[in-house]
């Protein structure tokens, strides 16, 4: 599987909003209305795990919801279609929540998380830093731009491959400058901390699958949203198209050089497009960052295991929302950096509460390249508390089965007279 090798995510026609009535904290993935309904030949999408207490969400209750959350006058008309697992829509600069669906369930992040990576190590890496790159930054599986071992590269020109071509072999390269990819996997998982990004664990700077590594639409906007705070990563995110230095001309001695460009067709298409970026693996399916600037407004969409491969979805969505977007009612909020670095909690006195989407029939996404269980791990309602003493009973069980299987095979042998 490669990250962000495929077209930028635009989903399509999976849960829509529903009728033109305010809805919030559906427990449940919400239902597709009969046009909506996908045929037996279109895929389906399975509905997310619930991973937070339905009453305790960072960036507000609401946002605990495993469906659709929108609050809208009648007057409005529900948003188009996305095609996706998870999704959020936010004012960029108010930091608002304006609709969403499951945005903290828990999702591989795929190359949408190069976004934390640079967020990560542009203010610690000086762009005319020098980096040579290593014949393991060249072995990188998936998307890359070319690096042959060797020869140097500008950390400008890594960012530049990193961030538009998406490229594996480049984020490596960074991550080694910064300190060797478990130091940089630190600063990563501290930063996302910082910003209230609870979701996400980085286990691989390039967004690979890798175990144990998550995301949700919910932190994706919070890293998209810091990650638009810095000049450097809008020039990167904004370029569509770049040269980058290749080998050593044998008559010149001069490095050549070829054209790279940028993954994100929102960017090519839709005016006012100011980022962020898309990724792909098999099992994440396509996800995606996207910012768009028009009449003083900037609204962030992000989402998540994405089944739609066009942009027109995602500029329908757009269109929608700069339209629509002052009439709607906050569902909730983007944290501000710092303000949530634990996960909340509720108040000793609180009784027990059913998982958020209780009641469904949860279908985790296909496992993750590497022996990752499930792209969606089960949250509170897995009952941890639980889990060691059902390893011990299956043990005894195990062994107590053993033990009768032996008696029985001796009591065979010696009718048999073994």
């Amino acid at each position: 599987p490669t990250a962000a090798a495929g077209p930028a995510a635009t989903p399509r026609a999976a849960a829509a909003a529903g009728p033109a009535t305010t809805l919030r904290a559906a427990p449940a993935a919400a239902a597709l209305p009969a046009a909506a309904r996908p045929t037996p030949s279109t895929p389906t999408l399975p509905v997310p795990r619930a991973t937070v207490d339905p009453r305790v969400a960072v960036g507000g209750e609401q946002l605990a919801s495993m469906g659709v959350v929108l609050d809208k006058p009648a007057s409005v008309p529900p948003p188009p279609p996305l095609r996706d697992v998870s999704w959020l829509l936010a004012d960029l600069d108010t930091g608002e929540v304006l609709a969403a669906r499951a945005p903290h369930a828990r999702l591989l992040p795929a190359s949408t998380l190069k976004t934390l990576t640079a967020l990560t190590l542009i203010p610690r890496i000086d762009p005319h830093t020098t980096v040579v790159a290593s014949q393991a930054d060249a072995d990188a599986d998936g998307t890359r731009v070319g690096l042959l071992p060797g020869l140097p590269y500008s950390a400008h020109d890594l960012f530049n491959a990193l961030l538009m071509s998406s490229a594996n072999d480049a984020a490596y390269a960074l991550a080694r400058a910064a300190g060797g990819s478990p130091h940089t996997l630190a600063m990563m998982n501290a930063e996302a901390r910082h910003l209230g990004a609870l979701d996400t664990v980085a286990k691989d700077p390039s967004g690979l699958d890798a175990p144990g590594q998550t995301s949700s639409a919910y932190d994706l906007a919070l890293i998209g949203r810091a990650a638009l705070q810095l000049p450097q990563l809008r020039t990167y995110v904004t370029t569509k198209h770049a040269a980058f230095p290749g080998g050593l001309d044998p008559k010149t001695h001069h490095r050549r050089s070829y054209a790279i460009q940028n993954h994100n067709r929102l960017l090519y298409n839709y005016p006012g497009t100011i980022g962020v970026k898309n990724g792909y693996t098999e099992a994440a399916h396509r996800t995606f960052i996207s910012a768009v600037q028009r009449g003083g407004r900037t609204y962030l969409l992000t989402e998540m295991y994405s089944l739609e491969t066009s942009w027109r979805p995602q500029a329908a969505f757009y269109d929608w929302a700069f339209r629509y977007g002052p009439q709607l009612r906050p569902v909730g909020r983007l944290v501000a950096p710092g303000t949530i670095t634990t996960p909340p909690t509720l108040p000793p006195d609180a009784g027990p509460s059913a998982p958020a989407g209780a009641g469904t029939a949860p279908v985790d996404p296909p496992a993750t390249r590497a022996g990752a269980a499930a792209a969606i791990p089960s949250g509170p309602a897995s009952a941890p508390h639980l889990q060691p003493w059902v390893g011990v009973a299956g043990l005894l069980g195990a062994v107590l089965l053993v033990v009768l299987l032996a008696a029985r095979t001796t009591a065979r042998g010696r009718r048999r007279g073994h």
